[in-house]
């Protein structure tokens, strides 16, 4: 039974998974925005706003460790997080992202959006 568990599967093993949700959360981090179906695009937005949750507490040694486990791959966006992401939410209590309907996909009819920063 899959009670009080609100993550979607994605049709993923769970390897599989967290490293497609850590690899498409830097790349939203790099370019500002990320279009993709819309359940992945959820469970991004889901990842992203725990990431920006521990990072706008400062550049301190926990935050930065917290953050780097989350994100191993790429170190450069870790910085970018906390140096000009999480500095523009400090004063926001949630919420730093916004999903945008982009319609179906032609070739499968799957629901597309985009997700951007607030």
């Amino acid at each position: 039974m899959r009670h009080q568990n609100g993550k979607k599967k994605l049709n993923l093993k769970y390897s599989h998974r967290i490293a497609l949700l850590r690899n498409q959360l830097i790349h939203f981090i790099r370019y500002g925005s990320l279009i993709s179906t819309k359940a992945r695009v959820k469970e991004v937005q889901r990842f992203a706003d725990k990431v920006v949750t521990i990072a706008r507490e400062g550049n301190n040694f926990n935050a930065r460790r917290r953050v780097h486990a989350l994100l191993p791959y790429d170190e450069a966006m870790v910085i970018k997080l906390f140096k000009e992401v999480a500095p523009r939410y400090t004063e926001r209590p949630g919420g730093y992202t916004r999903i945008t309907p982009l319609g179906k996909r032609v070739s499968d009819t799957a629901m597309i959006a985009r997700l951007e920063w607030v």
